[in-house]
């Protein structure tokens, strides 16, 4: 029995290690696979509807818009409903506006540290820079038919407004069909995506 007991302790150990290491692989399989499908989106176009859930007014906030995207680095998010907003990027620059604040503003992301880390994570979206991300989050496998992603911050100061992420592709892992972000409060945000259209000319004012 001496001899016997050591090795059920080493067979405990080892099936959990076992486990962990076919997860780690079957997640690199299925970051490789999104990284390939992503790789020939040069534009996207979508309309959005995002729902804001609030835990302590028991409420839901409703809005819609429109999103583009072109490579390398151009942005536009705005939304249509329930008022007209929105920002476009176009490199390190651009431009935000508000119905009710007259003209659109102009902004650089070198000097606007809360643009630049919006701007950041659309564009990581965008192209699926799967660098990026996870050098800002820890990633894990929720369902591998449609890819769903969950991410939480690697540094520790984040999570103080994040606590995760969830993130859906579509079914051909070429783009984003969801994100929902989740705050340690409670409070949680859902943007979906529809009617994607990739690899279409964009008009060029919209950047």
């Amino acid at each position: 029995m001496k001899y016997l007991l050591p090795l059920w302790l080493l067979l405990f150990v080892s099936l959990p290690l076992a486990a962990w290491a076919e997860e780690d692989a079957e997640l690199e399989r299925v970051l490789a696979g999104l990284k390939v499908s992503a790789a020939g989106i040069e534009t996207l176009a979508s309309d959005f509807t995002q729902e804001k859930h609030l835990e302590i007014f028991r409420e839901t906030l409703v809005s819609q818009g429109r999103f583009y995207f072109a490579k390398p680095d151009k942005l536009r998010w705005e939304t249509t409903a329930p008022v007209a907003s929105g920002f476009l990027l176009n490199g390190s620059g651009g431009k935000r506006w508000h119905q009710r604040a007259g003209a659109p503003v102009p902004f650089d992301l070198g000097r606007e540290p809360g643009m630049k880390l919006i701007a950041e994570q659309l564009l990581a979206w965008a192209r699926v820079d799967l660098d990026w991300l996870r050098s800002q989050y820890e990633i894990a496998l929720v369902e591998t038919q449609p890819v769903s992603l969950r991410l939480v911050p690697r540094q520790v100061g984040a999570r103080d407004f994040l606590d995760h992420l969830l993130i859906r592709f579509d079914d051909g892992g070429r783009h984003v069909a969801s994100v929902a972000v989740h705050e340690p409060g409670g409070d949680r945000t859902l943007i979906r995506f529809s009617a994607t259209v990739l690899n279409q000319p964009l008009d060029p004012a919209l950047f």
